[in-house]
């Protein structure tokens, strides 16, 4: 069995029941992290429907807390929600700006872990950041059926 989550009359993803339920589950955490809805909404007859105007405010805020996140396990407990939302988001015709997120961070850095201090550039290491979520994106998105 599968379930669909769709815009409209298209279908972004068909996973697999235990799939669908553990993303819908963590769907709940980042948006009680974010302090904003997703725009996901209840799954119903095996279908939720997805709000493009909310979840593209929700994959802003999600991927701008990923890059203000400096604590590897915060990093590693969310790089798998934040790729698959960001399938998502493409597959929704939603443009992502990965010039200003590959950035220097606004405001302070969340969860810093002292030992992960790199002395990397900002503007090398948010390159490195964006190509490393978008690699893990592209990874996931060929194993996500539609």
């Amino acid at each position: 069995m599968s379930q669909y989550f769709d815009m409209g009359d298209v279908t972004l993803w068909n996973p697999s029941n235990g799939a669908s339920r553990m993303f819908r589950r963590q769907v709940a955490v980042f948006e009680a992290e974010l302090g904003l809805s997703s725009g996901i909404g209840p799954m119903e007859n095996d279908e939720c429907q997805i709000n493009p105007v909310t979840f593209e405010s929700f994959v802003n805020a999600l991927l701008a807390q990923h890059r203000r996140a400096n604590h590897a396990i915060v990093i590693a407990l969310s790089e798998g929600f934040t790729a698959t939302a960001l399938v998502l988001a493409e597959r929704a015709g939603i443009r992502v700006d990965w010039a200003l997120l590959g950035a220097a961070p606004e405001g302070q850095l969340e969860d810093v872990q002292v030992s992960a201090i790199t002395g990397m550039s900002a503007l090398a290491e948010g390159e490195a950041w964006a190509a490393g979520l978008r690699e893990k994106a592209l990874e996931l998105g060929r194993r996500m059926p539609r």
